[in-house]
């Protein structure tokens, strides 16, 4: 057994060693790969990270199929919808809820169709009951601020239209979309982005026809600032994350010049706060990893939201480290997919307390 005083001084659960190798293998690679004069080895990245096709067949209950969410850009996104049974009388297809979902990578790193995310959508595909948009938004340092927070825009509108929806009809077995039950959600980077995004509809949601978001869903966002926090010093050479990695990150990312006081890093930037005291700002579910470095400014940002008014629910893993739910043998990873799928059926409620 672990005494608490071991625990203080790990900066990692104990894990298996696949796990442990992969999260190496991860670490490794992003440092082989970010260039001290701030690019990115493309070509080392797609060497690692070979995409997963589409796969109208489903695999564990769940088709996928890509879709143009803008030509002009090109912006494109990964589709997945649980294949169930019609129900009703007349045979029709219940319409699912959707969730648009930005993956993590510090804005620079993986896709919709790298196989951790490909996976991770599947999952919350088939646990929620929900179809999920998997945004393929440009990526830094090529597309900098605030490229993704438009590309994420872009896919609300793309859901919007009803025309642009892919149907049963043209495609065998797409169920209808029900944007009147949104979710905007994501991890890392992409739950930055999710809260951006958020903060963007907010802002314009009169213009929104069709779609309404019922909620926010952010697992260990990507925040940060300038002075480094308890959990960035404790937590030296935990896995995935390091202050190195992140400095290198927000560099990549941020306009040039800018410091990580800039309002897409740092949440309580009062350059940062609009829209979030809006009515049409989601309630909020976040969750923090207690062997992630960056929990510190999760909790900043959540006492931000609440400041603003606003309701948030924290799920707490003391034992997860960031990125955890894309590892299905991490117990708190299937804790995870159950309570997204509560938050999805009860359309974004759930209160402020703590798990």
């Amino acid at each position: 057994m672990h005494s608490d005083s071991d625990k203080t001084k790990r900066v990692a659960p104990p894990m298996t060693w696949p796990t442990r190798l992969f999260v190496l293998a991860v670490g490794c690679g992003a440092d082989a790969t970010c260039r001290v004069d701030g690019i990115i080895s493309r070509r080392l990245v797609d060497l690692l990270d070979p995409p997963v096709p589409p796969s109208a067949a489903p695999r564990k209950g769940v088709a996928t199929r890509d879709v143009v969410v803008d030509p002009a850009i090109p912006l494109r996104a990964r589709l997945f919808y649980p294949c169930r049974p019609t129900g009703g009388e007349d045979g029709a297809t219940e319409p699912l809820p959707v969730v648009v979902f930005f993956h993590g990578g510090g804005f620079a790193y993986l896709s919709a169709a790298s196989r951790a995310y490909d996976a991770a959508c599947r999952r919350i595909a088939r646990y929620a009951g929900a179809a999920v948009l998997s945004v393929d938004y440009r990526r830094s340092p090529e597309q900098r601020y605030p490229t993704p927070y438009d590309d994420g825009l872009a896919a609300l509108r793309f859901l919007d239209d009803p025309n642009n929806h892919p149907l049963a009809a043209d495609d065998g077995d797409v169920p209808p979309l029900d944007v009147t039950r949104c979710f905007v959600a994501g991890d890392s980077a992409g739950a930055n982005i999710a809260h951006h995004v958020a903060r963007r509809y907010a802002l314009a949601a009169h213009t929104f026809v069709n779609l309404r978001l019922a909620g926010l869903i952010a697992i260990q966002p990507f925040f940060g600032g300038e002075e480094r926090t308890p959990a960035e010093l404790r937590l030296v050479g935990a896995p995935i994350v390091s202050v190195p990695r992140t400095d290198w990150l927000w560099r990549a990312f941020l306009p040039p010049g800018a410091d990580r006081t800039h309002e897409a890093a740092h949440a309580a930037s009062p350059a940062g706060a609009s829209g979030i005291d809006s009515p049409a700002f989601p309630p909020a579910t976040v969750v923090i990893g207690g062997y992630d470095p960056l929990q510190d400014w999760q909790r900043r940002y959540c006492e931000t939201l609440r400041g603003k008014g606003k309701a948030v629910r924290v799920l707490d893993y003391p034992d997860a480290i960031h990125a955890f739910y894309i590892f299905p043998e991490f117990d708190e990873s299937l804790d995870l997919m159950l309570r997204i799928k509560d938050i999805v059926a009860a359309g974004g409620s759930g209160g402020g307390g703590e798990h």
